[in-house]
C-alpha cells in the first residue's frame, strides 16, 4: 500500500472534459488531447486512494480479473513500465476498456462502501496511454509456429482478443470481418467522441506485426461457407456478436424516418471519418429534425451525442424503466453493479430524458414520413396510466432497444451449431459449441453484454482453442462465467 492515508487525504477526482460548447463542434474525443493527458495533474493522488485491500473485491467486479491494487501502487510509485506489464497481463486492450467500460470494478471497490470509489478506469487508461507514448507497447510475435490454423469470425473486442492470444501462442490466425475495415462495432458503432479510431488502428498495427492476418470485406457464410471454413482451418472461433436489433412493432412502424440505431450510427461514423457511403445510399441525418431516441442505454447515448453534433432541432430520449435514484437500491448492495442515475458525456451536452413511458403509435404525414410519436406513462408493472397519453414531434426516430442475438441465416445455420432459447450459440465451460472445433466468444454466446466481458471471453476461448489444438495451454484465462464466485 503506497500511501496508507491516501484514501483519507484525497477525494475522488476524474478527468476534466472539454467544454460542451467546444466539443459539440467536432467529432474528437471529449477529453483534451486524450483522457490520460487530462488526468496528469491528479493521477498519482487518485492511485494513492487505493487501499490494497486484503480481499480486493474490484477483482470480482472485473470480468478480466485485472490486478488493480498492484498497478495502482505502481502508478503511485511512478513505475509505469511495471504498471503496463501488470495491466497487459490480464487485459489485451486497456485503451478500449479505459474509455468504454462502465467500470463494474469501481462499484465493487471496498472504499465505495461508504466513500466515493477509486477512479480505477481513469488510472487504467492513463497507464496504457503513457505506455503507447513511451513506445512501451511492442509486438510480441511467437517464438515458433505450431502449424495449426484458426479462423476468427468477427473483429470486435472478443474476436480481436482471441486472435491476439492465439497468434502469440504460435498458431496461424486469420480474422474475418464483413465490413470494409477491421474493428467491428469498435470501428463503426462507437462514435469518435467516445473513442477515436486511431486508438483502434494503432493496436491493429501491433497485431499485424505479431502475425495476425486480417481479411476485411469478406462476408463469411456467403463468399466463404461454413463447410469451407471447417475444411480450411483446424479451429473456428465465432465472435460474430449479437447483431439482430430488437424492433418496436407498434402502429406506424412502417413510416419513413424510423430507423434502428445501428443504421444511423455507422453512417455517421463513416462520414465523421471522411469516408463516403456506397453509391445510392442516402445518409440518415438528424440535422434540423426533432429526434426521438427510444432506449436509454449506451447506444441511445451514442445516438444522442451524434444527433447533437449533426445539429438536431430537438432530441428526446425515451426509457420505459423509471428513473433510477442517485444511491444504491436496497436490493443491489455492494459489491454488485447498481442501477443508479448516470450522466454520460452526451447527456451533458443536451437533450431531454423521459422515463417510465411507452410508445403507443407513430403518426405520419401525407407523404408517409413520421411526424410525431404518441406515448403514455407506465406504472411499476409497465401498464399504461390512464389519462397520460400525449404526442411529441418526431421527424427522426432511432430505435436503441438492444439486440436479441446473432444472425442465424448464413454461417450459423451452415455450421449447424446448437442455439439456446434466446437464439444465442450454446457453448460449454470451455467455450466449445455443439460442433467439434467450433468455439464461441462474446455476445454471440453470452448475449448482448459489456466490452470487458467480450475481451474476457475472447481470452478464455483462446485458451480453450489452444488446449484443443495442442492438448494443453499456457494462456491465462479468466474464470468462465458459470464458475464465477457469487459475493454479496
Amino acid at each position: 500500500m503506497a500511501d496508507p492515508k491516501g484514501f483519507l487525504n484525497h477525494g475522488r477526482e476524474v478527468a476534466d472534459r472539454r467544454p460542451v460548447d467546444e466539443r459539440v463542434q467536432d467529432w474528437n474525443e471529449v477529453y483534451p488531447e486524450n483522457p490520460a493527458r487530462a488526468l496528469l495533474p491528479i493521477i498519482r493522488t487518485q492511485a494513492a486512494r487505493c487501499m490494497d485491500c486484503g480481499i480486493p473485491f474490484c477483482h470480482q467486479g472485473c470480468p478480466l480479473g485485472n490486478i488493480i491494487p498492484e498497478w495502482n501502487d505502481l502508478v503511485y510509485r511512478d513505475d509505469w513500465d511495471a504498471a503496463i506489464e501488470r495491466l497487459h497481463a490480464t487485459n489485451n486492450f486497456p485503451e478500449f476498456t479505459g474509455r468504454l467500460c462502465p467500470a463494474p470494478c469501481e462499484t465493487a471497490c471496498v472504499l465505495g462502501i461508504n466513500q466515493d470509489p477509486v477512479t480505477i478506469k481513469n488510472v487504467e487508461v492513463s497507464i496504457i496511454e503513457r505506455a503507447f507514448e513511451s513506445h512501451n507497447v511492442r509486438p510480441q510475435p511467437p517464438e515458433w509456429l505450431s502449424g495449426r490454423t484458426v479462423a476468427v469470425i468477427g473483429s470486435g473486442p472478443a474476436g480481436l482478443a482471441a486472435a491476439q492470444q492465439l497468434t502469440r501462442s504460435g498458431h496461424t490466425v486469420a480474422v474475418y470481418e464483413r465490413a470494409d475495415k477491421i474493428g467491428g462495432l469498435l470501428r463503426y458503432g462507437i462514435p469518435e467522441f467516445k473513442m477515436e479510431k486511431k486508438v483502434l488502428d494503432r493496436r491493429l498495427e501491433q497485431m499485424r506485426r505479431e502475425g495476425t492476418v486480417f481479411r476485411a470485406g469478406v462476408n463469411v457464410g456467403e463468399e466463404l461457407t461454413g463447410e469451407q471454413l471447417r475444411e480450411r482451418y483446424d479451429a473456428v472461433v465465432l465472435a460474430i456478436g449479437s447483431t439482430v436489433a430488437r424492433d418496436l412493432p407498434v402502429p406506424g412502424r412502417e413510416l419513413a424516418g424510423i430507423h434502428q440505431a445501428m443504421e444511423f450510427l455507422p453512417q455517421a461514423n463513416r462520414v465523421a471519418l471522411g469516408e463516403t457511403l456506397p453509391d445510392g445510399v442516402d445518409q440518415i441525418v438528424a440535422t434540423g429534425k426533432h429526434v426521438v431516441i427510444i432506449g436509454g442505454g449506451d447506444t441511445g447515448a451514442d445516438c444522442l451525442g451524434t444527433s447533437i453534433r449533426q445539429g438536431a432541432a430537438s432530441i428526446t430520449q425515451l426509457e420505459i424503466m423509471p428513473q433510477p435514484g442517485l444511491d444504491r437500491p436496497a436490493g443491489q448492495p455492494w459489491p454488485t453493479y447498481p442501477m443508479t442515475f448516470r450522466v454520460s458525456s452526451a447527456h451533458e451536452e443536451g437533450g431531454d430524458r423521459v422515463y417510465a413511458v411507452s410508445t403507443q403509435e407513430f403518426l405520419g404525414d401525407e407523404q408517409g414520413n413520421v411526424r410525431s410519436l404518441r406515448l403514455v406513462e407506465v406504472d411499476a408493472k409497465f401498464q399504461p396510466v390512464e389519462g397520460t397519453e400525449r404526442e411529441i414531434p418526431a421527424d427522426l426516430v432511432l430505435l436503441a432497444m438492444g439486440f436479441t442475438g446473432p444472425e442465424q441465416p448464413g454461417l450459423v445455420s451452415q455450421l449447424g451449431v446448437e442455439l439456446d432459447e434466446r437464439g444465442n450459440v450454446v457453448r460449454d465451460k470451455s467455450y466449445a459449441s455443439s460442433v467439434e472445433g467450433v468455439f464461441v466468444a462474446g455476445d454471440a454466446g453470452r448475449g448482448q453484454s459489456l466490452i470487458v466481458w467480450a475481451i474476457a471471453e475472447g481470452r478464455a476461448a483462446a485458451a480453450a482453442v489452444d488446449t484443443f489444438l495442442t492438448g494443453s495451454t499456457t494462456l491465462p484465462a479468466p474464470i468462465p462465467p458459470t464458475e464465477r464466485p457469487v459475493t454479496a
